[in-house]
């Protein structure tokens, strides 16, 4: 053209294709071949790898049930049961109130996939997933807390196309679609409260091993919900004052832990919007721990400008929760919070490079990733109040 554009190619034409998405294609073509994937798993070769990946993608057709088998053992105390040390079918089912066969079934589901061991003289044992589940009983909350999230997804096409229908998670998370969340009452906010403090402890050792506390002199925790990490932190750091900051029928139940902790003295608690309100003065610190993913960007910013507008300049600010994209974890972020969030009703996993935009609009600088051991279940990252906002 004259003016130097180029012609917008005519709808529903097919894109040219690049040399290495030829090759690409042709590559899949083969993979897709009945003939090429007989010859792989034959193959001396390449067996490994056609049996790895067959294997692999059966597991996503039957990841369901997977985690069906693993509800069923923590609705039946079965890994209580087994801590006892290993223990015969015959012996076991009457105390799951199973039949024999039923019994073995179960037993015989958890062992493939790593909950239950089997001894060589048949008897059932904890296995590797099972014990390390018994050890953490935020990790079985949240198995039982699933089987609301697997009632929302059962028509995922539904959710996607966001056809209206009321969600299970969306009642469960009132503040998420309620015009008033202050509002709330404690009967409202008394599940969902339950069940973040249930798995905060794995979450609070991992930013507290990240990133120690013990140079400031007054941590502000939004979204506190019941306390749970400031109850961590008020154990590592004896001289930290403690504020908390949520909403009023969720604070007034932080506050009643923490007079039963005996930390009321340096832990004071208040109610509101956040994003909202004003916050109190005097922190030098403020953590948003599984906050941000929980609200859209516009929301997201809105607290992260209000953690700006309590701390001085050079005052720090420390995120916990699980991003998109870490490292060994690709699927919690894209697949799993992807799809939790969409049936709560907001929010998204966000990768650093994301938060750090929404972060530095807020008046940040200085942003840091801090390493976890657990990328998992766990991201954090630190920035400094800036001096000119």
């Amino acid at each position: 053209m004259p003016d130097g554009r180029a012609l917008a190619p005519p709808a529903g034409a097919v894109p040219a294709m690049s040399l290495s998405d030829r090759f690409r294609a042709w590559i899949d073509a083969r993979l897709g071949d009945p003939r090429f994937q007989r010859w792989a798993s034959a193959f001396p070769l390449t067996r490994p790898i056609a049996r790895r990946r067959a294997r692999a993608l059966f597991d996503l057709c039957a990841g369901f049930v997977y985690s069906q088998v693993l509800l069923a053992c923590v609705r039946l105390g079965l890994f209580d049961l087994l801590a006892a040390g290993p223990q015969r079918v015959e012996i076991l089912a009457p105390r799951l109130r199973l039949t024999d066969e039923r019994a073995r079934r179960l037993l015989d589901a958890a062992a493939s996939i790593g909950l239950v061991a089997v001894r060589a003289d048949g008897r059932y044992a904890l296995g590797p997933h099972g014990a390390a589940l018994r050890a953490n009983p935020g990790i079985a909350a949240m198995v039982e807390h699933h089987a609301l999230v697997y009632r929302d997804l059962a028509d995922p096409v539904a959710l996607l196309r966001d056809e209206g229908a009321s969600t299970g998670l969306g009642r469960y998370w009132p503040y998420a679609r309620a015009e008033r969340p202050e509002t709330l009452s404690d009967s409202d906010v008394a599940a969902y409260s339950r069940l973040m403090s249930q798995s905060q402890p794995l979450v609070a050792d991992e930013i507290l091993a990240a990133y120690p506390l013990d140079g400031h002199r007054c941590l502000l925790d939004l979204g506190g919900g019941e306390g749970t990490f400031l109850l961590h932190v008020a154990a590592r750091v004896p001289h930290l004052r403690l504020m908390l900051a949520d909403l009023p029928a969720v604070a007034a139940r932080a506050e009643r832990r923490f007079a039963e902790s005996g930390i009321a003295h340096r832990a004071s608690v208040h109610g509101g919007d956040f994003r909202r309100d004003p916050l109190p003065a005097g922190a030098d610190v403020v953590s948003l721990v599984r906050v941000l993913h929980d609200h859209d960007d516009e929301s997201a910013l809105q607290i992260l400008r209000s953690a700006r507008a309590a701390l001085p300049a050079g005052g720090t600010l420390l995120i916990g929760e699980p991003m998109a994209a870490a490292p060994g974890a690709e699927t919690v972020g894209a697949a799993y919070f992807g799809f939790y969030l969409l049936a709560m009703g907001q929010g998204r996993a966000r990768t650093p490079k994301e938060n750090a935009r929404l972060i530095g609009a807020a008046g940040f600088e200085n942003i840091e990733i801090k390493q976890t051991n657990m990328p998992l279940q766990t991201g954090v990252m630190v920035a400094r109040a800036a001096r000119n906002v």
